[in-house]
Parts: C-alpha cells; sequence; structure tokens
C-alpha cells in the first residue's frame, strides 16, 4: 500500500497546466514586444499612409513570433525530455482522436487569419480613403476623383514619366525635373505614365507602391506628412540597368515648393543626369559583352536635375 498522496482519477495534473500557461504569457509578452520594436527598423514614415501600414505590419510582425516561438518552445521541449532512446525505431503515441487538441488547433489559426484579415482591410479602407489609384478614363473613377478633389485641396496633377532608365516630372505649371517636389501636408494627384515597359513607383518612406503600365495613364494620390529627402526607387525589373533608375523626392513646405517651381521655370533645358547611359557607355568601351540588353533612352530635357551627392533619409 502507498504512504503518498495520490492525485484523484480524472483530473489533470496541476504542473503542466501551469508550465503551458507560463509559456504562453511569456510568448505573449515576447511577442507584444517585438511588435513595438518593428517601428523602429523600418524607415522614417512620411507619409498618411505610413502609419496605418507600419501598424498592419508589427501585427503581423507580432503574431509570426507568436507562433514561432510557441514552435521553438514545443520542438525544444521535445528534443530535451522527450527524446527518443538511442536504437529506438517505434512509433510515438498515437495522438488520434483527441477532440480538445483539434479544436485547438483549428480555432487559433482561424482566429489569428480573422485578425489579420480585419485589420488588412481596415487598411486598405484608410488607404482608399486617401486617394488610391485608379485608371483615367473610367467614367466611375473620374467621378471619384471629382469627389475626392472637392473634399480637399489638391496638388496637381504632376506627370511621373517612366522610361528606360530615368524619370522624369512635368509639373501643371510647365516644369520638368529629374527629382520629384512635393509640398508638406497636401494632397498630391500624379498620373504615372510608362513610355516602354513595365515600371514601379516605389517610395519606401511613404509606403505606397503603383506599377506603371505601358499604355495606361494611372492616376494617384498621396500625402506627404514630414519634409526632408527621399529615395523614389523602380521597383519592377525593366531592363539590365533598372537598379541605377532611381532618384529623389523633396518634401518641403509650401512656401518652398512655390519659390522652387518660380525658381525652377527661369533655368534652361539640359539633359538629366543618367547613371545608366554611363553603365551602357561603359560596356562598349569593354566590346558590348555580356548579357542581353538594350541602350537607355535618351536623358530626358529637364529646367532641375537631381543632386547624386544630396543626402537622403530612406
Amino acid at each position: 500500500m502507498s504512504t503518498g498522496a495520490s492525485r484523484p482519477a480524472g483530473r489533470p495534473a496541476l504542473a503542466p497546466i501551469l508550465l503551458v500557461a507560463v509559456a504562453l504569457v511569456l510568448d505573449a509578452l515576447a511577442s507584444v514586444a517585438m511588435s513595438r520594436r518593428v517601428h523602429q527598423w523600418l524607415p522614417v514614415q512620411a507619409s498618411s499612409a505610413a502609419p496605418a501600414v507600419d501598424d498592419l505590419f508589427a501585427l503581423e510582425a507580432g503574431i509570426g513570433t507568436f507562433i514561432f516561438l510557441g514552435c521553438l518552445a514545443v520542438i525544444g521541449w521535445t528534443l530535451l525530455f522527450n527524446r527518443a532512446r538511442k536504437y529506438d525505431m517505434d512509433n510515438g503515441d498515437p495522438i488520434e482522436g483527441n477532440l480538445p487538441l483539434e479544436i485547438v488547433w483549428t480555432l487559433v489559426p482561424l482566429v489569428l487569419v480573422i485578425a489579420i484579415s480585419i485589420q488588412a482591410i481596415r487598411v486598405n479602407q484608410q488607404l482608399a480613403s486617401l486617394g488610391g489609384k485608379v485608371r483615367v478614363g473610367d467614367a466611375a473613377s473620374a467621378l471619384a476623383l471629382a469627389a475626392g478633389a472637392t473634399s480637399r485641396e489638391s496638388v496637381g496633377p504632376i506627370q511621373v514619366l517612366g522610361r528606360q532608365w530615368s524619370w522624369e516630372f512635368i509639373y501643371p505649371e510647365g516644369v520638368h525635373s529629374s527629382e520629384l517636389h512635393l509640398p508638406l501636408d497636401q494632397r498630391v494627384e500624379l498620373e504615372l505614365i510608362s513610355l516602354d515597359v513595365l515600371h514601379g513607383f516605389y517610395v519606401p518612406a511613404f509606403r505606397l507602391k503603383q506599377d506603371l503600365v505601358p499604355g495606361s495613364v494611372i492616376r494617384y494620390s498621396l500625402t506627404p506628412t514630414r519634409s526632408g529627402r527621399y529615395r523614389l526607387r523602380d521597383s519592377m525589373f525593366s531592363g539590365g540597368y533598372f537598379a541605377a533608375n532611381q532618384t529623389d523626392v523633396v518634401v518641403q513646405s509650401e512656401a518652398e515648393y512655390r519659390a522652387w517651381l518660380q525658381q525652377a521655370l527661369h533655368q534652361p533645358l539640359v539633359p538629366a543626369a543618367n547613371p545608366a547611359q554611363e553603365l551602357w557607355s561603359r560596356r562598349l568601351r569593354r566590346g558590348n559583352r555580356g548579357w542581353a540588353t538594350v541602350p537607355p533612352a535618351p536623358p530626358p530635357l529637364v529646367h532641375v536635375d537631381t543632386d547624386p551627392t544630396a543626402p537622403h533619409e530612406a
């Protein structure tokens, strides 16, 4: 007869439950800390869309951390305390028919996916209220643009021309530039046009990206919220030198923006600097060997060229 205290039949052991509860709490705390730290790793927020996009990314990073650490803890516990003995080739205990376990691993992913979906829908709705993107020529889109224009004063439209491999920006006042200037805290309407192949209008600091589709004029709007100089990159592979297809976006106060326009109008048109053209010339000097590619398009004539030595924040 045993003299030790015995656990009543059918009553679960308390120690494993406490261990799992503590592990879940620690996992949740680590996930929350990770989601809060995500904002420190991203570029500066320079548009009205950036906070919403960053919050969505932080939510996804937090949920991903929770799942990763949970799986890692189970794998580590199994390796340390439930490892099979040497030369043990038997199968593990079957867990088929465990209804509570099946409910848990069905409900948990369902709840996580629903949470991400709800937040993603909210962000998409918010970005749509910021202007979004529509294709010029569609009657419904034209009505949406008119409604947006009457709700808030906007600047533009500024034409954004993408080519292999340079950018050109044409303002309503007639200014041509190879760097994009935008007024602070004002909604800006852009008309995105590709002159050859697919290009991608992507400013990491704005958290906005839109493809330039050949044969289409796509109207896109954004609202800069932070002064500074940021990088515009071609996010679509558009040929051999597409990595050189970069320029700056300068966000400045409205007074500085208007003064820049007036000053630019009095400057002569000059060919814009084109790093891709320099790479192409180097290729020709070496005998035009290597992968097949096309020569860069002639550089645009602009009133204001970008300064390749100017530092940018993101």
